[in-house]
């Protein structure tokens, strides 16, 4: 099995996802609290210096993840590899708000934007006739560390400070993936696909480039929806204590609810994949964050701990649709040709995303919004993109050639 490329694939598609959680937000939400004791910060300026270091992630990723269609993928991964690295080292020797806000900007660009970057487009372009399948396994990396590692980081947080846990972390990193990147992809070429089943006659659709698909009208609202799963969760994530002090949760009930929002991401993303291989992902896309909405509905009128776990378990079903659908409805719509090019696009917009709603969620919390109105805010902006994705439901068809 471990000789079957297939396999290969998908398994350095698993530790790519599992290891871009250093820089995802539920993550670095973690380490909130001991960052802001440390550096004497309110809630609104750290949300703010979170903010502003994503967008700037997100402008470079534009730039950089594009890179991926033109080098070797195990010189690519490898690049990944060490920059995480050092944005590890680099985040372990915050001492002040200049450090936070480059340590942030590392973080995200390297964890949250290239890693997963790097991953779903490297399954994005190898599969096709199982490329659902293919992805919701390779997103199980993620979904096992936001089982396993917020609790594991509440208790680790009491043993040990939260600087040099840092430090362990890019050792880690520094170790594991290079030797996963060799002996899963090392002989990973460009131009290498899934081996197709020869009765099967495959459509050739129109291969779009960057420039064509920005000036596509149905690229925005997709993107809209898209972009709901990661600026309303990350708000959320980066600002769990605020939450978990207003509605007067004990401090592990947001770091088990993890468990919950984990467990039915992966049931989701197991699922899903069999669906998006049956259905496509764009006749799948309009379901994506019903969940999403109503989390934000049980937010706004439950107080009760249970509740957390029932939010996070709606979050998590829209997030597995999300992860999804979030690389496979591009390659169908847009093909894979120009992919990287457009997945880096997608990953920015995504990080810029999480940017807003950190600065959006910290702003509001300053100037006096509780929970609830925040949770009014987002189901506004949620239902509002539901709309306008079923007005061109019957319009997102690539185009055959």
């Amino acid at each position: 099995m471990f000789n079957n490329m297939k396999f290969k694939v998908i398994f350095f598609g698993f530790i790519f996802t599992f290891f871009s959680s250093f820089g995802q937000s539920y993550f670095l939400g973690l380490f909130n609290s001991s960052i802001r004791d440390t550096l004497s910060i309110t809630h609104g300026q750290f949300g703010s210096i979170y903010a502003s270091a994503t967008l700037f992630s997100s402008v470079l990723l534009i730039w950089v993840g594009k890179k991926i269609d033109d080098v070797n993928i195990f010189k690519f991964a490898i690049f990944v590899t060490i920059l995480l690295a050092f944005a590890c080292f680099f985040f372990s020797k915050i001492s002040s708000i200049l450090l936070l806000f480059i340590g942030i900007f590392l973080m995200r660009f390297s964890g949250q934007g290239m890693m997963s970057h790097t991953a779903s487009t490297t399954i994005s372009r190898y599969f096709t006739k199982t490329r659902g399948r293919a992805l919701s396994i390779s997103w199980f990396g993620l979904s096992s560390a936001e089982f396993v590692l917020p609790v594991l980081m509440v208790y680790l947080l009491t043993l040990i400070n939260w600087q040099n846990l840092w430090l362990i972390f890019s050792i880690t990193v520094l170790v594991v993936l290079p030797i996963a990147s060799f002996l899963l992809i090392k002989n990973l070429k460009l131009e290498s696909r899934e081996v197709s089943d020869k009765n099967i006659i495959e459509v050739e659709i129109k291969q779009w480039q960057r420039k064509e698909v920005i000036k596509d009208y149905r690229f925005y609202i997709i993107s809209l929806n898209m972009l709901s799963m990661p600026w309303i969760f990350t708000g959320f994530a980066v600002f769990q204590s605020f939450v978990q002090t207003s509605k007067g949760w004990g401090p592990y009930v947001i770091a088990q609810s993890f468990m919950s929002y984990s467990i039915f991401s992966v049931l989701t993303l197991f699922i899903s994949g069999f669906l998006i291989d049956k259905f496509t992902s764009r006749k799948l896309l309009i379901f994506m964050n019903i969940p999403l909405l109503f989390s934000v509905i049980i937010l706004l009128f439950f107080d009760n701990p249970i509740s957390a776990f029932v939010f996070l378990g709606l979050v998590g079903i829209s997030n597995g649709f999300a992860n999804i659908l979030g690389s496979s409805t591009w390659a169908e719509l847009y093909g894979v040709k120009y992919i990287g090019s457009i997945k880096a696009l997608t990953t920015a917009l995504m990080v810029f995303a999480t940017a807003f709603g950190t600065a959006l969620f910290g702003f509001l919390i300053d100037i006096g919004f509780s929970v609830g109105d925040i949770a009014i805010v987002s189901g506004v902006y949620i239902f509002i993109s539901l709309v306008l994705l079923f007005l061109i439901r019957n319009k997102l068809n690539p185009i055959l050639i």
